[in-house]
């Protein structure tokens, strides 16, 4: 049991604080000694920060984001650490703008840094709402020459480097899949979904109850039909997403996505679908891919890099899924006839998930923010 215990504790532990994603979106091209950057900011997330809604009416407007501009460039600037050679490469503003993503409207920042010589390493350091938000990411894309990089930054992960020279084909390919496997991770929406799935792989609905499996086989089979079927719904979508064949608004994804966690979850203690699980994993997966590709997207990635990113990242998730199911099947498998699973971590943990589902689709489909970390 604390086997099982400590899997699900390692990957529920940080979904209490989790709502409605908060990503920014930086843009830097290095050539030379010289790196030339745009920094999308969402105006929620520096409205909290910084207080830019000077009038409290709840609409930030062009006046208002102008009036801050040195506010927001000292704030932002300040947890922004660009270095080469093992020295700092100062960063300056240049312009201030505003743009529309598909989850709102960002302040831009463009911004010119200078090195003391030609940057072969680049070394950043991004700590942007780190004191805030736990859960805030900075989605990097880094040009040189005719090569793209990109990377995703968190409060874990907040300095990486980058050998310019070592720009490849598979570099990009290998630095997809790695955002794939990690972006799962800390999916956690992604992986709430697909764990209320796998809660009820090991048992088996009789005269209404939930009882043991008898063997490993059928639960394996369940779950690799469940694991496949989200994984070729999302693929779907994600591809035509990320293509821009079709776009839907972010908070209709979101919250479609947060409600498929509710219905999954709730499922296992009113049980509608009792068999074919599958099904549900596909339809619902069709949702997350949208989920998924937002990330690729709002990376502005250009089109001859769009395929390989599309092909290493979903590869990523995929092996990033895995892992988890890895880790998760063989320890609900063993303690599957124990009282302690069927009630305590199956019902009582199913009971979490919904409630915290449903906190998000609140925040999500309503903007708003219930929990604060």
């Amino acid at each position: 049991m604390r086997a099982l215990l400590a899997v699900l504790l390692s990957l529920v532990a940080p979904f209490a604080l989790a709502h409605k994603p908060s990503d920014s979106y930086l843009a830097l091209r290095a050539e030379g000694a010289q790196v030339a950057g745009q920094w999308d900011i969402a105006l929620r997330d520096l409205d909290f920060a910084v207080g830019l809604d000077d009038n409290g009416d709840g609409n930030i407007t062009w006046g208002e984001v102008k009036a801050h501009h040195a506010d927001i460039t000292a704030y932002a600037l300040a947890r922004l650490r660009l270095r080469s050679g093992g020295a700092d490469c100062p960063a300056d503003a240049t312009e201030h703008l505003i743009d529309d993503h598909s989850d709102g409207a960002y302040a831009v920042i463009r911004f010119a840094a200078a090195c003391a010589g030609e940057i072969r390493i680049l070394e950043i350091n991004y700590s942007l709402f780190a004191d805030l938000d736990p859960q805030h990411k900075g989605l990097l894309r880094l040009e040189h020459g005719e090569g793209t990089r990109t990377a995703i930054f968190s409060p874990e992960r907040a300095t990486q480097k980058f050998k310019l020279a070592e720009f490849s084909v598979l570099a990009q390919f290998l630095d997809y899949g790695r955002e794939g496997v990690w972006h799962i991770w800390i999916g956690f929406d992604h992986i709430l979904f697909l764990l209320s799935l796998l809660l009820p792989a090991v048992l088996v609905l009789r005269d209404a109850r939930w009882e043991a499996i008898g063997k490993f086989r059928p639960a394996f089979w369940d779950v690799f039909k469940i694991v496949t079927s989200f994984t070729v719904a999302h693929s779907i979508t994600l591809s035509l997403a990320a293509l821009s064949v079709i776009s839907l608004p972010s908070r209709l994804v979101e919250s479609g996505i947060a409600m498929s966690v509710v219905l999954a979850a709730l499922n296992n203690v009113f049980p509608l679908v009792k068999e074919r699980r599958w099904v549900v994993a596909f339809a619902f997966g069709l949702i997350h891919g949208f989920g998924f590709a937002s990330v690729l997207k709002d990376l502005g990635l250009p089109q001859g890099t769009l395929l390989l990113a599309l092909v290493g990242f979903n590869l990523g998730v995929e092996a990033g899924q895995l892992a988890i199911v890895s880790a998760f099947l063989p320890a609900a498998y063993r303690l599957r006839a124990g009282w302690l699973y069927r009630r305590l971590v199956f019902v009582g943990g199913s009971w979490v998930i919904a409630a915290i589902a449903g906190i998000w689709l609140i925040e999500r489909a309503f903007n708003l923010k219930l929990i604060s970390p």
